[in-house]
């Protein structure tokens, strides 16, 4: 999503993750003190791919990551371009243009790669979910509830739909994060959505759930947990302060099915997903990071994507990305995270 100010897959054992070289600011060994929390420690960041190029096209404006069947890193930016990146360099190895069925730009905004590696991408342009082949070809498009469709066909806002997609464990449920609520609902709670794997190997609606988002934050991006949770990153920015960025674990598994519940406004008997705080991000180390522009932590910027990239014993590997919106006073920035759950 491009920046604005807002007031206040399936899990993949990557070998390589713990060898991801930073070329650039970035480079610490993992130690005790780069704790975020408790259960939170910053590895490393790195700088490596802020303001270049690759084949033409512009790398930055990253808004998901995935884990490819090879190994590699599956980096989605929002203005039409999936780039393939090497998981120890980040160097790109190629990039493949996206469009719509009339030939036309998305806001691209999530990420998956499906087991038989096709990718299904939302845009938070309609909203909307298609499935690409590995070259960018269109094979498919999931029907979305009306109410979750930009007004006035539906009561969501334009630029504040589907951000954040993943595929719950077994890969029968796909999910997908709005990023901020719909008309009708209250501002703090944002609507979940999911999908269930047909026979045909197609996606139907399925149930929907109400996220409780911290006030003046969004959702920019959530993933799935080995144990069916989730990780939901919630994010916003404040002009002459900077970005506020949360990681939480979410539990969807006991919460009310919404998806015939008109208006989520607080109502008794709606039991929204619970959530608890994992990480501020502002409390994490800042490793030497330097800020373009006023930041609570300099290591900050628009963070957006997040891919978890290994597990053990309940300690999981997670990469995060900033959008740089193509903008000189932020950063494209990968963050390695440690995060026990």
């Amino acid at each position: 999503m491009r920046l604005r100010t807002v007031l206040a897959t399936t899990t993949a054992a990557l070998a390589a993750a713990t060898c991801l070289s930073a070329a650039g600011p970035a480079a610490a060994t993992p130690q005790a003190s780069h704790a975020c929390s408790p259960t939170v420690s910053l590895d490393r960041f790195s700088d490596a791919l802020d303001k270049t190029t690759y084949d033409g096209t512009f790398v930055g404006n990253f808004s998901a990551l995935a884990v490819d069947r090879d190994g590699s890193i599956a980096a989605l930016e929002d203005r039409s371009s999936l780039f393939d990146l090497d998981a120890r360099t980040l160097a790109p190895k190629r990039v493949v243009a996206l469009a719509d069925e009339n030939g036309a730009a998305l806001d691209s905004e999530g990420l998956v790669i499906d087991r038989d590696g096709t990718r299904l991408i939302t845009s938070e342009t309609e909203p909307s979910i298609r499935r690409y082949s590995a070259d960018g070809r269109i094979l498919d498009r999931l029907p979305v509830p009306p109410s979750l469709l930009v007004a006035p066909a539906g009561r969501a806002t334009a630029n504040q739909t589907f951000e954040g997609l993943t595929l719950l464990p077994g890969g029968r449920t796909l999910l997908a994060s709005m990023e901020n609520a719909i008309s009708g609902d209250s501002a703090t709670l944002v609507r979940f959505q999911t999908w269930t794997r047909t026979k045909g190997g197609h996606f139907r609606p399925a149930a929907q759930y109400a996220y409780p988002v911290d006030a003046g934050l969004g959702v920019p991006e959530v993933q799935a947990t080995p144990d069916g949770r989730l990780l939901v990153l919630e994010r916003g920015f404040t002009s002459g302060v900077g970005n506020t960025v949360r990681l939480y674990l979410a539990d969807p598994r006991r919460a009310t099915d919404t998806s015939a519940v008109e208006n989520l406004t607080g109502q008794p008997g709606v039991r929204p997903i619970g959530k608890t705080l994992l990480a501020d991000i502002a409390a994490c180390p800042s490793l030497g990071a330097t800020a373009k522009q006023p930041q609570p932590n300099p290591l900050l910027d628009n963070i957006e994507g997040m891919a978890v990239t290994g597990y053990s014993k309940g300690r999981l590997k997670v990469l995060l990305v900033s959008d740089d919106n193509q903008n000189a006073v932020q950063t494209t920035r990968f963050y390695y995270l440690r995060v026990r759950i």
